[in-house]
This record gives C-alpha cells, sequence and structure tokens, in this order.
C-alpha cells in the first residue's frame, strides 16, 4: 500500500514522560491517508488500524487502539507537521527524434523546472525514447537527454551530486507502439524533484 506522503508515528517527549503515539496525517493534496495498523509487539496480534486522516491514538500500554482527532497543541505536532517534506514534483520534456534538443512546447516545462530547482534539490532523471533506431542507441540518446537536462540544471546551481541520471531507452513507453514507430509522447526526459 502506497501511503504518499502520509506521516506516520512517533514517539514523543510530553511533559517529560515518553508518550507513544501514533498519527496519522493527510496525503498529497490532502486527500485521503492510507492507513497504519498497530501489531502488539508480543503476539503481533492487531491491535487495530487507524485510516482517517488527522487522528491519532497512543499505543502504550494493551488493547485495543482509540483513534481520536489530532490535537494540533501537543507539542510533538508542531515539530512533526514541521518536517512534512513537500511533496514531489514532476516535470516531462519532450524531444525530438533522434535528438537531445526539447520541442518548442517543453521551454516553458523547462523554464518552470530551472525556476524551481535549487542548490537543497534533489532530482531524479530519466530519459526515454520511442522505438525508432536499434535498443542500443535508443538507451545512448535516452542517457545522453537525461544528462544534458543535468547539465543544464547544473549550470543553474544544482550540486552534481544531488542528482541522479538513468537513461531507460524504449523499455519503459508512454505509449505502446511497434518496433520502429515515431511517437513523440515516448520521446522524454521524466524529472523528479524534491527539495
Amino acid at each position: 500500500m502506497r501511503l504518499g506522503l502520509t506521516v506516520v508515528a512517533t514517539a514523543a517527549l510530553v511533559a517529560g514522560c515518553a508518550s507513544q503515539t501514533v498519527a496519522l496525517l493527510p496525503n498529497e493534496g490532502g486527500k485521503g491517508a492510507g492507513a497504519v495498523a498497530v501489531l502488539d509487539p508480543e503476539t503481533g496480534a492487531e491491535r487495530g488500524e487507524i485510516a482517517t486522516a488527522d487522528t491519532e491514538a497512543s499505543v502504550a500500554g494493551k488493547g485495543a487502539l482509540k483513534a481520536k482527532a489530532v490535537n494540533a497543541k501537543k507539542p510533538w505536532f508542531g515539530d512533526l507537521a514541521a518536517r512534512v517534506p513537500y511533496p514531489p514534483q514532476t516535470y516531462v520534456l519532450y524531444f525530438y527524434e533522434g535528438t537531445s534538443d526539447i520541442t518548442t512546447e517543453s521551454e516553458p516545462i523547462l523554464a518552470a523546472l530551472k525556476a524551481a530547482v535549487n542548490a537543497n534539490s534533489e532530482v531524479q532523471i530519466t530519459g526515454h525514447t520511442d522505438t525508432v533506431g536499434s535498443a542500443d542507441a535508443n538507451d545512448r540518446l535516452s542517457l545522453k537527454r537525461a544528462e544534458d537536462i543535468r547539465a543544464l540544471l547544473v549550470t543553474d546551481g544544482l550540486p552534481v551530486g544531488n542528482s541522479k541520471v538513468t537513461g531507460r531507452g524504449e523499455r519503459e513507453l508512454m505509449v505502446k507502439t511497434p518496433d520502429n514507430t515515431d511517437e513523440q509522447a515516448n520521446r522524454r526526459v521524466e524529472i523528479v524533484l524534491r527539495y
């Protein structure tokens, strides 16, 4: 199960004594929350589940969990909420066939990406191709596309160590096509940006 950016968890010190609490905050965009099951450490039996956003339950002691609304005035809550990472941002750039030149339509997206990246960003850059050409040539081209985008971001201040590049060639087609098919949706670089 994917919890997205749901924050789960915490053992906090409250008024000098240890209190163990589990909290479930909303996913990205404030919708949904996934769920958290709490198991008894001795028996492995489930003590209960929290499945509603903005709820918390004490996990100290035995017996069933009793979920209640998160108390935003508790000392641990502000610290926990402040540590919730921003959701990752995804940018997709498209390329002209057989090149590492972005399309005119992708230029505003590249500008937005460059404006969003800073020295603290973590960036995953994945290049892709359509099925025109050999698999080996497409692997090389997809990697070159990703490396070229990283070079642009590094020029604008992204530390090279904060980025990872991958070339996937024609292995992860956005639009499934037969071999040797020109499909612009497949000629892309996907950039996932985290702060």
